[in-house]
């Protein structure tokens, strides 16, 4: 059930709600991008566990996509089952492939993650992370699961 939410709730140190929800194409399309109490759940363990972490190694991380309601996630072609949908995954913007794959690194290697993909190239050398993080039960685990770009 969703209720209202104050978007300059802290998720972290350094990671606020607004932060997590906020996206262009919502606001252009009039969609109400709010995500449940669970959901903020989800992005505070998200922002605790990965996003806090990379932000103290690397400095500030922008925050391309976060949570994305059913709508915006069809609005910006998701995958059906995307973790944005659950507030579990982000997408950090890098300024090349070489940043992408030092911040990938660092991940891969310190934190603990569920996916972890260095998605495409865009024409002026930037591209983006997307990482997701589960809270942890009996039948669900955080897989590890990583994907690099083949050509850049």
């Amino acid at each position: 059930m969703k209720t209202q939410i104050d978007l300059n709730e802290k998720l972290s140190e350094h990671f606020t709600l607004r932060e997590m929800v906020q996206s262009g194409t919502a606001v252009r399309l009039g969609i109400d991008n709010q995500p449940t109490m669970a959901d903020v759940e989800r992005m505070k363990a998200l922002c605790n566990n990965v996003l806090e972490p990379m932000r103290l190694r690397f400095g500030v991380i922008r925050i391309t996509s976060g949570y994305r309601c059913e709508m915006l996630n069809k609005a910006v072609g998701g995958v059906s089952n995307s973790q944005h949908l659950r507030g579990e995954a982000a997408d950090l913007h890098c300024s090349s492939v070489k940043n992408a794959k030092t911040m990938a690194c660092y991940v891969k290697e310190k934190l603990t993650f569920d996916q972890l993909l260095i998605e495409r190239v865009l024409h002026n050398g930037c591209c983006w992370i997307h990482v997701s993080y589960v809270i942890e039960t009996e039948s669900r685990k955080n897989r590890k699961v990583t994907r690099e770009l083949t050509k850049y």
